[in-house]
Parts: C-alpha cells; structure tokens; sequence
C-alpha cells in the first residue's frame, strides 16, 4: 500500500514536469515565432532636395562683340601748297585746339597779300580821284556848264572805282585767308599721330601729298555693335526702347565693357543711338554708346566684349537650371505639394541668369520644388523632402 503511495506521487511529480516542460517549450515557441516572424516590406520613400520659390528683381542683360572708336577722328591736310618748313610738336603728344602744328614757306602767299594791299590802295585812290571829279561835274551840270553825258560819265566812273574798292578788299581777304593756312594748326584737342609728311615735301591739294597727321579726341569714345532684330522686338514687348532714355522707368539701360586682360572696365557707358532699320544681310542693327575715357585706357579701334543691361524684370520668379528638365512637349518641374506628393508642373520659361532661368508662368511664390534627385521622381511620387541651402 505504501509503495503504491509512493509511485503515484512519482507519477504526479513526473505529469507535472512534463506539463512544465511541455509550457515552456509552447511559450519559447511563441517567443521565436514573435521574433522571427516575418514583417509586411515598409516602403521606403526617396529623399529629393527643394526649395522654395521667391521672387526678385532680376537684370537681364545682353552681350555682344563691340569695337571702340574716337568721338573725334580728324585728318590734318594741307590746304595750300608748297614746301613743308616745320613741325612744331611732338609726335604722340597731346595737343589744343588751335595749336600751330605745321608751317608751309609763306614767302610766295606773303607775296600775294603785299599785291593784294597795293591793287586796294590803287583801287581806293582812283575811287576818291572818281568822287572828286562827280563833285565838280554835278554844279557845272547844274549851271549848264556841263552836259548831262559828262554826269552821266562821272557817276559811272565814281560807282565802278567803288566797285573795284570792294573787289580789291575781296581779293586781299582772299590772299590774307590763304597767307594763313602756311600755318597749318589743330581744329580739335587731342592726341597726333605721327607726321605723315617729312620736313621739305612739296605738299599741298594740288601736289598730290596733302595729308599731314591725323588727331584723335578719346576722353570720351564711342561704342558700335549690332543686336539681333529678336532683341528689338524683346525689347518691345517690355516697352524697352533701345537707345532712348526713359524717364518713366526706374532704371535706364547702360553698357559695360571688358577689357584685353579680362577685368571689367570702371565705367559705365549710355546707350544713345540705335540704327532705325535691320541690315537684311545680317539681320541685326546698329546700336551705339558713349563711354568716359579720362585715363585713355581705351584705344580706338580695338575690339571689346560688351554688356548691356536690357531689362529689368521686377519680382520675377527665377529657379535654377538643374530643376527643369526639357522634353518635346515642353519645359517642366517637380512641385512638392504640403502632403509630400510630387506633382509635375509645365511651365514658360524667359531668359537664362547665369545657372538660374526666369520663369514667365507656371510657378507661385512660396511653393516648392525638387531641385536634387529628379531621376528618381514621377508625377504623384511620394517622397522624402529635405530643404536646401536658399541660392
């Protein structure tokens, strides 16, 4: 009796471990099966760069190749001939107007000038010796004394020594005027060229050797190059008009220059003549500005690149080049939505600043765009969106 006592709690005690052992392995089970069950794919979104559209004033500006010429551009001729005694400058230099520059041998016009004197003074007395005969004819007349022939005779001789008078003044004028162009002198202030002519050269019209210098007035210098007729008619629909100062507007178009080493030169230039009509060869019109030049750092002649400040585009809507992609049917951008839901926007674009493009419509302030990751991106894509550092 007693050992059946004893193997019946043997029995218990063993269920009772096979129970625990049973439990602990269901619960070990449900442990490993938590752990390693497998878990739905979370979708992983892709993260783009944006950022936010602002506004801004914005210069559009045109550049064109552009040459430099003087304002003044004079050639020094001589105007009378004969042999050329001096030069009295300094070849380079800079010069006044007025300035005695060349001196032609004077003796032969001196000659003509002491003639012209004589055939006045000789002029002038037979004018007097006609005044006094009319006067004595005239109360003989009167007295019958004198026949009305003999007046008649007087008033004639009286009135062509006066003309002969007059014609003697002309021609000494004529001689003096011609007397001082022996003195060959400057009709601008700039600066010479060198003497085209040598000391002792027959010059002259007539001599086949007239041209002597040549003098460049360049403290200011102008500016020629050619627009295409596309930025005329630009310009027109901004009612831009190239070559006239607007004083309705609050800007004013200038021109800027660079220089052979690559700087930009320090002043600023006025658009103040642009060509009414398109050369049909080229398609483009000439337009012309003016520039300082106090320093003279600017020589005529050579060719420069040219700036021109074309517009002035107010709070206008700029984003940068590597937003947009470009397809048949247009230009367009990725806009981030507040939900984080891309949408792809066609819009208008205007002119290219540097890395950015104007937009004319399309685009809204303060909404969004993708400005890094485009690759990954179509339209109603849900993405990650991380701003960027503002242009």
């Amino acid at each position: 009796m007693r050992y059946l006592q004893i193997l019946g709690r043997k029995i218990i005690r063993y269920r009772l471990r096979l129970t625990v052992i049973v439990l602990a392995a269901a619960l070990l089970s449900a442990i490993l099966y938590y752990i390693f069950r497998p878990r739905p794919a979370v979708e992983e979104l892709p993260t783009v760069m944006t950022e936010a559209i602002a506004t801004d004033h914005v210069d559009i500006y045109g550049e064109y190749v552009g040459r430099i010429r003087a304002q003044q551009f004079v050639e020094v001729h001589a105007r009378v001939e004969g042999y050329l005694e001096k030069m009295v400058f300094k070849e380079g230099a800079y010069i006044t107007k007025g300035q005695t520059l060349f001196v032609i041998d004077p003796r032969l016009y001196k000659a003509h000038v002491e003639k012209a004197k004589a055939q006045l003074n000789k002029a002038r007395a037979q004018a007097k010796k006609a005044e006094r005969d009319l006067l004595r004819i005239r109360p003989l007349y009167e007295q019958n004394a004198a026949s009305q022939l003999d007046l008649d005779n007087a008033e004639a001789a009286y009135e062509s020594a006066n003309a002969e008078v007059i014609v003697s003044e002309a021609d000494l004028t004529q001689a003096e005027i011609t007397l001082g162009y022996t003195q060959v002198s400057s009709p601008i202030s700039g600066y010479i060229s060198e003497r085209v002519a040598d000391i002792g050269t027959l010059v002259g019209p007539s001599a086949g050797k007239s041209l002597l210098a040549t003098i460049v007035k360049s403290d200011t210098v102008r500016i020629d190059f050619s627009m295409t007729a596309l930025d005329y008619l630009r310009s027109k629909e901004r009612n831009v008009n190239i070559g006239v100062q607007d004083s309705t507007r609050k800007w004013n178009s200038y021109v800027t220059i660079t220089l052979a080493d690559g700087t930009e030169y320090p002043y600023r230039g006025v658009v103040d003549f642009a060509d009414p009509q398109v050369d049909p060869k080229t398609g483009t019109f000439s337009v012309r500005a003016e520039m300082a030049n106090p320093e003279h750092r600017l020589l005529p002649g050579e060719f420069t690149k040219v700036k021109v400040l074309l517009d002035v585009r107010e709070d206008a809507i700029t984003v940068p080049l590597k937003s947009m992609v470009i397809e048949k049917g247009g230009a367009y951008v990725y806009v981030v939505r507040p939900d984080s839901v891309v949408e792809k926007r066609y819009i208008e674009t205007g002119p290219e600043i540097g890395k950015s493009i104007v937009v004319e419509r399309g685009l809204a302030k303060d909404e969004r765009i993708v400005v890094e990751g485009l690759h990954k991106l179509s339209h109603g894509s849900k993405v990650k969106p991380v701003k960027s550092e503002q242009r």
